[in-house]
């Protein structure tokens, strides 16, 4: 987010009736416990999930009751700042820490807003081994019923057929959605005159590589343009292919990427 949209998301926020499972504020002025950050980290971030919402906000700098600003000192220091990212992963499951730290200067001084992921899908995510949830604005552990809801949806999910809403056919490598249009044909001779008069949206649609015209992840490791592979992120889309000697010496390699097909 640039400047202006962090803005506007604190003003949101700030407008919010109080505060969710997903938005904590907190006076801050001074310093916080390190502990009790990794606590809400957990706990915002499995009621994201649980919300299927893409991220949640624990805010310095506010005071929570009545959402006034009153500005806070946290790590004033920049690198100190960032330098929590890795101090948290080091306690979350999986090494997850916050997508960005934002600092906002508002009339009433210095927000410090930290933006926390949903946790992963069918993966209750823990802070120190520990699980944590909110009921309202109060902080609890994560009870049994929630941790079997965020697990199963391990059961429910086709990794393949996860839609990227932000991606588009310019995502797509034209010569491998050609390549992908003639083997679709070879595989199904009855219909290549019918094929030849479809759109890419419309053969993609046929061949089950997007979903309403929206761009699956099978579709971008098949067909996706090589800089395209970022939305497959935190998986890495690379194959790569090594020769080595008799004694076992690399001698060349080569790493592929998408799309695919080609």
């Amino acid at each position: 987010m640039n400047q202006s949209e962090i803005v506007d998301k604190l003003n949101e926020l700030l407008n919010l009736p109080a505060e969710t499972e997903i938005v904590e504020f907190k006076a801050a002025q001074n310093n916080f416990d390190f502990n009790k950050i990794g606590k809400y980290f957990s706990a915002i971030s499995n009621e994201a999930n649980l919300k299927d919402v893409r991220e949640g906000w624990l805010v310095f700098g506010v005071e929570d009751k009545n959402r006034t600003v009153v500005g806070s000192s946290y790590r004033s220091n920049r690198p100190d700042l960032d330098h929590l990212k890795g101090e948290i992963a080091q306690k979350t499951t999986n090494g997850i820490t916050f997508i960005e730290i934002y600092e906002v200067v508002m009339p009433g001084g210095r927000v410090v807003m930290f933006q926390i992921p949903a946790a992963p899908r069918g993966l209750p995510l823990a802070w120190e081994g520990h699980y944590y949830a909110r009921d309202g604005e109060e902080q609890c552990p994560l009870n049994l019923e929630k941790i079997e809801r965020i697990r199963n949806q391990a059961a429910d999910l086709d990794w393949s057929a996860v839609v990227y809403h932000e991606a588009t056919l310019s995502d797509l490598d034209p010569e491998a959605i050609n390549q992908a249009r003639e083997n679709y044909k070879n595989k199904n001779p009855h219909l290549s005159d019918e094929v030849d008069s479809w759109d890419a949206q419309t053969f993609l649609n046929k061949a089950k590589l997007t979903i309403q015209g929206q761009i699956t992840r099978t579709a971008i490791l098949l067909l996706g343009k090589t800089e395209a592979s970022h939305f497959l992120s935190p998986a890495v889309a690379q194959i790569t292919w090594v020769l080595k000697d008799r004694d076992g010496v690399e001698q060349s390699y080569q790493h592929f990427s998408c799309p695919y097909l080609l």
